[in-house]
């Protein structure tokens, strides 16, 4: 079994993540924490999602619920990170997900500088999925 890292918290509350004195899994992980009861997610469908992305072992680089608000994107069609578009088509609403992407499955070798991200970069998010439309 793949060490993974482990979050704090429960759904709807912002996580802390702890990580396995590990190397990077080389493969995209998705582990749902949580399982919710509401739709399915589909590509091509609008996700709306709380989140905290954390580089292995590293920085925290983003989060939505310092902003007290969740965000809204289509899922399934490339408009996001590879990793969350194989990761959460399939989703329950609801569910809390564990993604670990690697480069391939994340922002390539470009990285995401703004962000602090180098392209070396496996990045993991604790998603909650909040709706779906």
């Amino acid at each position: 079994m793949t060490n993974l890292p482990t979050p704090s918290g429960t759904f709807g509350e912002k996580p802390v993540i702890t990580f396995p004195d590990a190397q990077a899994p080389a493969g995209l992980q998705v582990r749902v924490l949580a399982e919710g009861t509401g739709p399915t997610v589909q590509a091509g469908r609008t996700i709306v999602v709380n989140y905290l992305g954390q580089t292995w072992g590293g920085h925290v680089f983003d989060n939505s619920y310092d902003r007290g608000a969740p965000i809204d994107f289509p899922i399934g069609v490339g408009m996001v990170i590879g990793g969350w578009d194989k990761g959460l088509v399939g989703q329950n609403v609801g569910s809390r997900v564990l993604l670990v992407c690697p480069p391939a499955h994340g922002y390539g070798e470009r990285g995401a500088p703004q962000a602090g991200i180098k392209g070396d970069d496996t990045l993991v998010f604790v998603v909650d999925i909040v709706g779906v439309r």
